[in-house]
């Protein structure tokens, strides 16, 4: 346990901020792996698709993802939706 101020509200702020970003993560997972299964279902996947590549993009603007790792996941999951239809 901090016994410094400054520490004490650091601590609060980035437990704040672990919450918030798991929670982004979380649906970020969550939508491409409904591609993923739709994919592999052969089911249409072209709203499916938009809707997960829109969480990658709201995870970069909040910090929780690098914008090259965003990139190279959303180019990783039109490539495994265009091979499987």
């Amino acid at each position: 346990m901090a016994n410094i101020k400054s520490q004490i509200k650091r601590n609060r702020q980035n437990e704040i901020r672990r919450m918030r970003n798991k929670s982004i993560n979380s649906n970020l997972k969550t939508s491409v792996k409904k591609v993923e299964t739709a994919a592999a279902a052969g089911e249409p996947t072209d709203e499916l698709l938009r809707e997960a590549q829109t969480k990658i993009d709201t995870a970069v603007s909040k910090g929780v993802l690098h914008k090259k790792a965003a990139a190279r996941k959303k180019s990783r999951l039109a490539k495994r939706v265009t091979t499987s239809t």
